[in-house]
């Protein structure tokens, strides 16, 4: 089990939080809330050692350039590849926004 820690520059707070995804074959869930304005923080724990690397330059694809709103993001992780994460990581952005809008939050 491998834990890590990132931090990124990032916009105004993310609007709502969610869950995305599920910790279960080879799949990941990702736990998302607003965050301080310009910083997302992101702490991983995967069952899978010695991918630091991959993880960092990942993330720096998906939160680097800034642009998404500032959040707190948990990612639990059981094995699932690169495309998974960000399609998890883009799933929870759009899902909390949704629970703005729509005026409630999931826990």
């Amino acid at each position: 089990m491998e834990k890590m820690e990132f931090a990124f520059d990032a916009g105004q707070p993310a609007s709502g939080r969610t869950v995305a995804g599920v910790v279960a074959s080879g799949d990941l869930e990702v736990l998302l809330e607003p965050g301080q304005p310009g910083r997302t923080t992101v702490a991983v724990q995967t069952s899978v050692d010695g991918y630091g690397a991959t993880w960092t330059s990942l993330l720096e694809r998906v939160l680097g350039p800034g642009s998404l709103p500032a959040a707190r993001i948990e990612i639990n992780d059981n094995g699932a590849t690169p495309g998974v994460v960000r399609m998890r990581i883009e799933q929870a952005f759009e899902e909390a926004a949704q629970e703005s809008n729509a005026g409630g939050n999931t826990p």
